[in-house]
């Protein structure tokens, strides 16, 4: 595979090691407060959130933070858990400067109660309160509102001294939202390389996600199409639509996977994050060429499967991992690949797609042996067109 100047992955990463410590070193490094979180609580009526969050005082989105995942249904239902009083949890806060704060926990019941208070959602598919659906905040009887008005959103606010210097601070963050989301709504890899590892390159996969022939290829809502839209698809929710950007990169070092492709994912992110400026904007136009190369060929369903594999339509990790990877090594000869496009997708299966007996592109095998064959199947598919 070709390589962009300054990009490296070294596959045995050297770990962290434990340093074998006495009890009184123990004891001193806990005395000087060493990881030492600095808190305090504090309580919101809920009918004050709207001021708040307008303020200017609160991030939303800090990089580490998952995307928003409720749709209406799951909104109203917070709504009715505060007219039926049910306790909820804290929100978790960081005062990142005074008075100012990043939402570690708990965006999604904050936007909620902004959005039902700024008349965005009506009530659906509640549980105990039926007669309520359909109704805006204003449309609720007087002392219905009056009851949702008295209701508070505790929290536990992370203090600004809790970190001494900026790069401690990220870390305290990062580590506290993975504890957080340790429980409750499982988060996914992704999700976790989000909170864990983001930098340069992870900001870069973000962004790449959003080209909008990569998301016509694997079926998901366009920025474009409004939040709605977008919550009605669970790759955009669960943001695997950047894990399969990661993907497209480290799998250019399909050589050194071992272990789990979780891990994998996990390490190259990890030391791409310290990848040049410039090594970066080229992996950047890479893979734009590379999408617009497969989709001026292949079209909305290049990443299908053969149609004996198919139980559904819909793409397939099992070929976009192969057909981004040969694209890639061949696309400074795109211009040929391009004038030869419509023989190409209409020979795309007409080689054997058996190996040892099994079918290539069956999805769940992902060792990288079967990963090269599937990446030398396109290869043989373009080979006589360049």
């Amino acid at each position: 595979m070709n390589r962009i100047d300054g990009e490296v992955f070294i596959k045995d990463k050297v770990k962290i090691e434990v340093t074998d410590m006495t009890e009184e070193e123990i004891n001193a490094k806990y005395k000087r407060g060493e990881i030492r979180i600095v808190t305090e609580q504090a309580r919101y009526p809920v009918k004050s959130i709207k001021a708040m969050l307008d303020s200017g005082d609160y991030k939303l989105n800090p990089e580490y933070q998952r995307r928003k995942r409720w749709d209406n249904g799951r909104k109203s239902r917070l709504i009715e858990s505060f007219i039926m009083n049910v306790p909820l949890p804290p929100v978790f806060l960081y005062e990142y400067d005074y008075s100012k704060y990043e939402v570690m926990d708990g965006l999604q019941r904050l936007t909620t109660v902004y959005d039902y208070y700024s008349g965005n959602f009506a009530l659906e598919n509640l549980g105990y309160w039926k007669e309520l659906e359909g109704k805006k905040y204003d449309e609720l009887p007087i002392e219905v509102q009056k009851g949702i008005d008295r209701r508070y959103i505790s929290s536990i606010v992370l203090l600004e001294e809790t970190a001494k210097t900026p790069e401690e601070a990220e870390e305290l963050k990062q580590i506290v939202f993975e504890r957080l989301n340790s429980g409750g709504e499982k988060l996914t890899p992704q999700e976790t390389r989000n909170a864990l590892y983001n930098g340069r390159f992870n900001q870069l996969c973000i962004k790449l996600s959003q080209n909008e022939k990569f998301r016509t290829m694997w079926q998901i809502p366009l920025e474009s199409d409004g939040e709605e839209e977008l919550l009605t698809s669970e790759a955009y929710r669960k943001m695997d639509d950047v894990e399969l950007v990661l993907r497209f990169f480290a799998y250019r070092f399909i050589d050194d996977l071992t272990g789990t492709v979780e891990d994998f994912l996990d390490e190259y992110l990890k030391q791409a994050n310290s990848f040049p400026e410039a090594t970066i904007k080229a992996l950047e136009s890479l893979f734009n060429d590379v999408v617009d190369t497969v989709y001026r060929i292949f079209g909305d369903e290049a990443f299908f499967s053969p149609v004996y594999e198919r139980r559904v339509t819909k793409p397939q990790k099992a070929i976009y991992d192969p057909l981004m990877q040969s694209v890639a090594k061949h696309i400074e000869l795109k211009d040929k690949l391009l004038l030869s496009a419509d023989r190409i997708e209409n020979s795309k299966y007409n080689q054997p797609t058996v190996l040892d007996g099994e079918r290539l592109f069956y999805g769940r095998n992902t060792s990288p042996s079967v990963i090269k064959a599937r990446i030398e199947y396109f290869d043989n598919l373009f080979a006589p067109y360049l």
